[in-house]
């Protein structure tokens, strides 16, 4: 983290509403990118985020600076999702599948490549897909995915070893 972000959540933490503006505006692409990844749902992943915001406005004070902001903003995030998760099991395949068709077009549309890994994506587990994303694509230890999503680390490594075998396995169905 550097001095510029450290000096903005200082003045955050003491009540600079612009400093709390501009700290989130700065991190809600990344959360954004993130969260869409995650639930393969733009709706789901624009209502964590702003959830995401407002508990992070909420519990600034809390943040005691051991990792860094945005993965701070991520365990918030992720935990918010798990916890919609737990509440609604059941999703719609529609749903899921015009979900994916939207995402889809977002990043054809913005030049974005759509490739069979993010095909594949939707039909892995929830826990297996996030623990995944956050060790393969963002380069999280599997500790710290443990700390992100309150669980050992042997069952992150756990989970996003069998998400990836998973992953694989839904691609070669593919070809």
């Amino acid at each position: 983290m550097g001095d510029d972000e450290s000096q903005m959540i200082r003045r955050a933490r003491e009540g600079d509403s612009l400093a709390l503006a501009e700290l989130l505006k700065q991190h809600y692409p990344f959360l954004f990118k993130y969260l869409l990844k995650a639930t393969m749902d733009p709706l789901l992943a624009e209502d964590i985020a702003q959830d995401t915001m407002v508990r992070c406005m909420e519990k600034l004070a809390l943040y005691n600076g051991t990792s860094s902001f945005s993965s701070w903003l991520i365990t918030i995030a992720t935990r918010i999702y798990i916890d919609k998760l737990r509440r609604s099991r059941k999703e719609a395949d529609l749903l899921k599948e015009q979900a994916l068709r939207s995402i889809r077009w977002k990043f054809e549309t913005s030049g974005e490549e759509w490739n069979g890994v993010l095909e594949a994506l939707p039909r892995i587990s929830a826990d297996q897909r996030i623990a995944l994303l956050l060790k393969h694509y963002y380069g999280y230890s599997y500790k710290e995915i443990g700390g992100i999503l309150g669980i050992p680390e042997g069952t992150a490594k756990s989970r996003a070893s069998y998400g990836l075998r998973q992953l694989r396995e839904e691609m070669s169905r593919n070809d």
